[in-house]
């Protein structure tokens, strides 16, 4: 790499890695501002506090993903075009897309970061937030009314009124068991608690009962360790699962409910497809944001972001809309999440036609 590789793509990475540390801690602290009242009222550990920051540093570091990026190229470009130093390059012979060349190698770079992020660490830091959240944010009322009821295969039906992920637990759990369209027992208990070291759910005053004929056989036991048909995610709340998985585990998971018809495929594919979307997003943004901040504006600087702003927020807005509707319709969520890619793709072509001329 020459002279000018080395420098824009410099300036590109560090323009990115100082933008994250400006505007992520901004958004810790409108966050914990709105939530600290919250966390002192359900006396939250002082070490669980600083987890959860931590989880919603990389969980809210990863839903603006773009946005940071698109943003510190814009003020990086625009820095170099105020300056005349863009005028000097392309002057000295290099063209447009020879320019272009090291911001794309910084778009690999930032791309595979954000792989690594969206399949591995940002699962882990969603559980981790929504875990605290239901633990100690939301209201007790909002808790008990989370009602989990799945059909788990052709015999099984499962339910918990609640579910506490930070302690694998649910509360009021029922299963009910049918063959040929009948009941032929059903499955009760105070609570259901997953142990992770014996792979085994421990249940608290458990009762079944055995429908027979004419009479019905009932077993009672204080507490009974046993395995169940299903896993620890049929448990959980339906609105943020396919967020806490990793890859691997988000497609066995989407393969398993495939089989059982879940209403929610939608969203669970939509989240699979999110993972290799931003990662092409990147180069995407980052090719309109050069088109846009390499001209020298008789407004300067000020102009090149007011019209980065727009963009990203336009795209912000496309994204959000077409997830939306994946989600919570029929819509296809492999073309809700490519959409608002080929909307700005044909875009940031006709942006990089015009800033070669």
């Amino acid at each position: 790499m020459k002279i000018l590789d080395w420098y824009i793509l410099k300036r590109y990475l560090l323009t990115f890695v100082m933008m994250l540390i400006l505007f992520v801690p901004i958004g810790i602290t409108v966050h914990l501002a709105e939530k600290i009242g919250k966390i002192i009222e359900n006396e939250a550990p002082f070490g669980e506090v600083m987890m959860y920051l931590l989880y919603f540093t990389i969980y809210f570091a990863n839903l603006l993903f773009p946005l940071f990026l698109f943003l510190s190229v814009i003020w990086f470009t625009s820095k170099l075009a105020n300056n005349t130093e863009i005028v000097a390059f392309l002057s000295s012979g290099v063209s447009f897309t020879r320019f272009l060349r090291p911001y794309l190698i910084g778009g690999v770079i930032v791309a595979l970061f954000s792989i690594l992020m969206g399949m591995y660490l940002a699962p882990n830091a969603s559980k981790g937030f929504y875990d605290f959240k239901y633990k100690y944010l939301s209201g007790k009322k909002n808790n008990n009314n989370r009602n989990v009821l799945k059909q788990i295969n052709e015999n099984d039906i499962i339910y918990v009124s609640s579910f506490d992920a930070s302690k694998n637990m649910g509360v009021n759990f029922t299963l009910e068991h049918f063959e040929d369209n009948k009941m032929t027992y059903k499955l009760t208990s105070a609570n259901i608690r997953y142990v992770e070291e014996d792979s085994v759910y421990v249940l608290r005053n458990y009762e079944k009962r055995i429908i027979g004929e004419t009479n019905d056989k009932i077993i009672l036991e204080r507490r009974k360790d046993t395995i169940f048909p299903f896993d620890l995610e049929d448990l959980t709340p339906e609105d943020f699962i396919a967020e806490t998985l990793s890859y691997p585990k988000l497609l066995k998971f989407i393969e398993r409910e495939e089989k059982r018809g879940s209403k929610f495929l939608g969203r669970y594919r939509l989240a699979k497809y999110q993972k290799w979307s931003l990662p092409v997003s990147v180069f995407i943004l980052t090719i309109i944001a050069v088109a846009v901040s390499s001209r020298k504006r008789r407004g300067g600087m000020g102009v090149n972001l007011a019209i980065g702003i727009t963009i990203a927020m336009v795209f912000v807005f496309f994204d959000k809309i077409f997830g939306t509707l994946a989600s919570q319709s029929d819509f296809s969520p492999l073309l809700a999440v490519w959409l608002p890619n080929i909307i700005f793709g044909i875009l940031a072509f006709f942006l990089l036609q015009n800033a070669k001329r």
